[in-house]
């Protein structure tokens, strides 16, 4: 999966309330909001209450072993979270670098490609206007192809994280990709089965040469 202006959707998770990074990977369009933070290694958890269309935790398997934040400890999950302590959810649409704040449930939000989706856990109003959650870093820094531009950028540190298995909602949606918009290149598959290939069809195509001659001093 690739990522850029016109497909797939680059989603950030910030883990700065926990000491972490805010990580990044590029998500399929193959559906919603939930299941684009549900694929390539990445989990969330719902409420008791309100099921598991609202998100209370999420988790990374590349990221302390998969934890999903808040912890029980820290957060039961039973009823709706606190608006001082929850997981906000803004949108960016394609080409736009100021974000949207999202009041409908992750269920029902379908990103359009080229899309940048943030979930950043703390407090705001009702508006998503104001509180510790409001995003420190913009759409187009996570666009951004320039490794510089991401590591020393303005607000939080941006880790890209690849895809991992072992985690995501069954129906969820396929495996998230590298964010190749922000110049991460994809390894390329290997030459090496070709020239085998080759060097074996050049084997056979001599013994065949070699045959036809046997055969045809044969006839002689």
């Amino acid at each position: 999966m690739r990522c850029t202006a016109t497909s797939g959707v680059i989603v950030a998770v910030d883990f700065g309330h926990w000491g972490g990074p805010l990580l990044r990977y590029c998500g399929s369009t193959s559906g919603t909001a939930y299941a684009l933070v549900n694929q390539g290694g990445w989990q969330t958890g719902g409420t008791e209450h309100d099921g598991p269309g609202f998100v209370c935790r999420i988790g990374y398997a590349g990221f302390r072993h998969g934890t999903e934040y808040p912890t029980p400890a820290q957060q039961p999950c039973v009823l709706t979270p606190p608006v001082n302590a929850y997981w906000a959810f803004f949108l960016a649409g394609p080409g736009q670098n100021t974000w949207r704040y999202s009041q409908a449930g992750a269920t029902s939000v379908h990103p359009q490609p080229g899309s940048v989706e943030l979930w950043s856990f703390g407090a705001t109003n009702l508006g998503g206007t104001a509180g510790s959650a409001v995003p420190a870093v913009s759409p187009a820094r996570l666009r951004a192809r320039s490794a510089d531009l991401i590591t020393n950028g303005p607000g939080p540190r941006i880790v890209n994280a690849p895809a991992r298995p072992g985690a995501g909602r069954s129906g969820a949606g396929g495996q998230g990709g590298t964010v190749r918009a922000v110049g991460q290149a994809s390894a390329g598959s290997s030459p090496y089965p070709t020239a085998i290939a080759v060097g074996i069809a050049i084997l056979l195509a001599g013994a065949a040469i070699v045959a036809g001659r046997r055969r045809a001093r044969a006839r002689r």
